[in-house]
């Protein structure tokens, strides 16, 4: 040490690294890997958030908001599961169209209004499970829709399968267990769920046996489509088909006619001769209309005639035009 002090002395470095290292440098250039999720870092308020409501679902025995919030409306393998409905107008108008619900979630020191103690009250009415919550709990399992403290958790639909319900209602029939012939509508491509209600609503109207959904790109039944339905949805059920055009194909099978509603149909609807016949009313979109392959697969396309200047009908008045003109030819042939 005295040397290096002294005037024109120079300090002699060895090569290669200094011992001790270890390759520090080399390890601070890989990082320290990706950087944890909010709610996985202690000191993170959202880590707290994610402790209480996991503390809250345990006391309930049940999985976690969190966690539901983080799998979002689609389970494995794109199962459905619970249905978040928010906002006090929202949640007040599902309770009042009798919605199945799991339970009612309040925000802890809620601030009432009619909404609420009404909510509240037909809540109690039904048997629904009231939940406390705090506000983050709220915010997770609704992805951070705006909620003003009222949430309903809304069961996954239980769907029939088409084909085997199909089945046992025309063995039904032909037993003499029901009287009318077996009478379904298939949607192809429709994906409003306020259509689907309306299309449930004319289905319990006309004494019809059930409404066929495609299992992809199909709307399915959802808060707003119970709505729309206003309780009808109680009394149709819904099946659904893994492939609409094989289901089509198994109900030709069975003896059921499969009727397109189309605009430039073989057959106008008054003039239909299959009315009596067990009959499968297939419905496309307002755009699209049929696909190819669905049209390939009815045994008649039917068109309801219309004003020249009005291009199409929406689905669900299309559906409730035909479904009436059945109704009313199998009611003058009884």
């Amino acid at each position: 040490m005295a040397n290096s002090s002294r005037a024109g002395a120079v300090r002699k470095l060895k090569k290669g690294p200094t011992i001790g290292t270890g390759g520090h440098g080399r390890k601070s250039l890989e990082g320290k890997g990706p950087t944890p999720k909010a709610d996985e870092r202690p000191y993170h308020k959202a880590f707290k958030s994610r402790q209480l409501a996991d503390r809250s679902a345990a006391k309930r025995g049940a999985e976690s908001p969190a966690s539901r919030g983080r799998a979002g409306r689609n389970g494995p393998k794109g199962r459905a599961t619970e249905e978040m409905v928010t906002g006090r107008n929202s949640v007040v108008e599902a309770l009042r169209a009798g919605i199945p619900a799991k339970a009612l979630y309040v925000a802890a020191r809620i601030e009432m209004d009619e909404r609420v103690r009404e909510s509240l009250k037909l809540a109690a009415d039904r048997g629904i499970p009231l939940m406390e919550a705090h506000k983050p709990e709220l915010d997770r399992m609704t992805e951070d829709a705006v909620h003003q403290g009222l949430v309903l958790q809304i069961p996954p639909y239980e769907y029939q399968d088409a084909v085997d319900f199909a089945q046992e209602t025309m063995t039904k029939w032909k037993k003499g267990y029901i009287s009318n012939a077996p009478l379904f509508v298939a949607l192809d491509g429709i994906t409003d769920p306020r259509n689907l209600g309306a299309i449930i609503r004319s289905v319990s109207a006309f004494s019809g046996h059930a409404v066929v959904v495609p299992e992809r790109r199909s709307v399915g039944v959802t808060a707003s489509a119970w709505k729309t339905s206003a309780g009808a949805a109680v009394r149709v059920p819904v099946a659904k088909a893994p492939n609409l055009n094989r289901a089509l194909a198994a109900f030709k099978d069975m003896g059921i006619f499969v009727l397109g509603l189309d605009g430039d149909g073989d057959v106008s609807l008054p003039g239909l001769t299959l009315a009596a016949e067990p009959i499968c009313i297939v419905v496309g979109s307002e755009g699209k209309g049929l696909s190819r392959l669905v049209r390939e697969n009815c045994d008649q396309i039917v068109s309801i005639p219309i004003d020249s200047a009005m291009e199409s009908l929406n689905a669900s008045m299309a559906v409730g035009i035909s479904l009436y003109e059945i109704s009313r030819q199998r009611s003058a042939n009884v």
